[in-house]
């Protein structure tokens, strides 16, 4: 097997390791930052009382608490991921040749068999998913497993393999830590809005001292919840942009490593054709239900799809696509093979 070291991945993959692990310390310092700058001025407002403390938080904590969230990833991202794309795990009893393709083709690419599951998606394609690469998963939809075939279905495998290989699904699954932690904080400050907005609205009559207090403790949640929002969106933001520029230049290295696997770069190039083909004809909401949150790890790519038209409104500058286009993949593969012949 003609298998390159790509540095470029493995100086991106230490970049952003670098950023997965210090972007959630500065989001716990951000909120003590605008407690300290918003929130002590408007506590003082509320009570009438002047306060000059400072909220300090020990960084031995702040990273204790990013420790547990990497520790929940490691234990139940897996588990997450395959339960919000509708997978389960098979056995070689259960897919045969399925199985037996995974475990030839790791041979080749000299790496542990990872485990396989099953989407009953019928939205052809694949992903892999693992905080270690010894206990990588392959997810295959059922919709790629009817229509691969042959090289097709060996390239979208070797594919995946060659993401284990690189060891840039480990970085891919724990760049979703704080994704995941800002889009909870924001869903509660969502729900605090809301609640106040409820409030409001059921609200008839008090006294004067009671109407005070009330506008008080208003203004102090709106002022939290939408200070809280935005510091959430703005690192979502930023863990956003971080993986899925990884996840741009990781296809282009995965897909040559599927061609020095399998030594047919042309059945890669059919194969991203034929998923692209058809996940174009798809319905967005079949898109979406296979999802999942996933979008970035998948082998083709599910986001172009789902805003329809629309999508020339939206700038790649501030929202990168997760995946290279298919035409520039299918191009390159397409030279590689010629290379080859």
């Amino acid at each position: 097997m003609e298998w390159e070291t790509d540095r470029g991945l493995t100086i991106r993959i230490g970049l952003a390791l670098v950023f997965v692990a210090v972007l959630p310390v500065a989001f716990i310092y951000a909120f003590v930052f605008a407690i300290n700058a918003i929130g002590l001025d408007l506590l003082a407002w509320a009570t009438a009382r002047p306060y000059n403390g400072e909220v300090y938080v020990e960084s031995w904590l702040a990273i204790g608490a990013v420790a547990v969230g990497f520790a929940a990833q490691f234990l139940l991202g897996d588990s997450i991921a395959l339960r919000s794309v509708d997978a389960g795990r098979i056995t070689a009893d259960e897919r045969p040749d399925l199985v037996a393709r995974v475990d030839r083709l790791a041979q080749i690419a000299e790496v542990e068999r990872p485990r396989v599951a099953v989407s009953r998606s019928d939205v052809p394609n694949a992903f892999t998913i693992g905080v270690r690469p010894s206990k990588a998963t392959i997810v295959v939809t059922e919709g790629a497993l009817d229509t691969l075939e042959g090289d097709e279905l060996d390239a979208v495998l070797a594919h995946e393999l060659a993401h284990v290989k690189n060891h840039d699904v480990t970085v891919m699954s724990l760049s979703y830590v704080l994704p995941s932690l800002t889009y909870v904080v924001a869903i509660a400050a969502f729900f605090v809005l809301r609640g106040i907005f409820h409030v409001l609205g059921s609200f008839r009559h008090t006294d004067d001292d009671g109407a005070k207090g009330l506008f008080i403790a208003i203004v102090v949640l709106v002022v939290s919840a939408i200070v809280t929002m935005a510091i959430s969106a703005l690192f979502w933001l930023a863990s956003f942009a971080l993986f899925r520029t990884l996840s741009q230049y990781r296809e282009y290295a995965a897909d040559r490593g599927a061609a020095a696997i399998t030594g047919k770069p042309a059945a890669l190039a059919s194969a991203l054709r034929t998923v692209d083909d058809e996940m174009s004809d798809r319905p967005d909401r079949d898109l979406r239900h296979v999802d999942g949150g996933l979008e970035a790890l998948y082998v083709a790519p599910i986001d172009d799809y789902q805003f329809g038209e629309e999508r020339e409104l939206i700038s790649s500058d501030i929202f990168p696509s997760t995946h290279p286009s298919t035409n520039e993949r299918i191009e390159r593969l397409q030279e590689l093979a010629g290379e080859r012949a």
